[in-house]
């Protein structure tokens, strides 16, 4: 990941700089990037530079890192905290305890639209068709497959499949880091633990970024940007 101050300069698309390769849009000119290609960048509010370098170096790097307590809990086997999704009483007993008793693994088809998991099979008593309704991301949906799919950043905005669970906004970054290959553990929360846990990262964050600016600003890596 490369953080750069004043950001990509590129087009915003519905208000986002991001590519979203499906549709062919966003990014640069909608495709993956690839070798030759000139990132153009924007100007900052300010400039990013250690005063040893004395503008002769493009690159320098600082000799910290954000404490493990102030980070998400990134795993290759993380718990994921989730609250019941509108169909879980939809689904056999069996199903409810499996879902929050074994570990699913992320297969190699998982992408920015959905987390394909393998693990046992989530099954309805009896066949059932749904009416289409809204979904978000990390809407937990089971196809006739039995397989749950976590929907994730490029996801659709509608699905028919039955939703079992819904995973807690603060768990979203710590799926998106889960890696094809390793697996996850659900854990029920309320619904109340959940916007708690939100509220919570949103604190936690606000105030990582004022420790890192101040962190900076000590060091003599800022000039002039908030």
């Amino acid at each position: 990941y490369l953080a750069v101050a004043g950001g990509i300069d590129v087009p915003e698309v519905l208000g986002s700089r991001s590519t979203y390769i499906r549709a062919g849009i966003g990014g640069m000119k909608g495709r993956a990037l690839k070798a030759g290609d000139i990132i153009p960048v924007g100007t900052g509010k300010g400039r990013l530079r250690h005063p040893s370098t004395k503008g002769t170096q493009p690159f320098d790097a600082v000799r910290w890192a954000v404490p493990a307590s102030e980070r998400p809990a990134y795993s290759e086997h993380p718990y994921v905290r989730i609250v019941r999704g509108p169909q879980f009483g939809d689904f056999d007993d069996v199903s409810r305890r499996a879902l929050l008793d074994h570990d699913f693994r992320v297969t190699p088809q998982s992408d920015r639209m959905g987390y394909r998991l393998e693990g046992p099979r989530l099954q309805l008593p009896r066949p059932q068709e749904y009416i289409s309704e809204g979904v978000t991301m990390g809407t937990v949906q089971v196809p006739s497959d039995g397989q749950p799919i976590i929907l994730m950043a490029d996801r659709q905005t509608l699905g028919g499949y039955p939703k079992i669970a819904q995973v807690a906004g603060a768990d979203l970054p710590v799926v998106a880091q889960t890696p094809p290959g390793s697996t996850l553990r659900f854990r029920e929360i309320s619904q109340t633990e959940a916007e708690q846990l939100w509220m919570d990262q949103g604190i936690r964050l606000r105030r990582l970024a004022r420790m890192i600016a101040l962190k900076l600003k000590e060091d003599g890596w800022l000039d002039g940007l908030d």
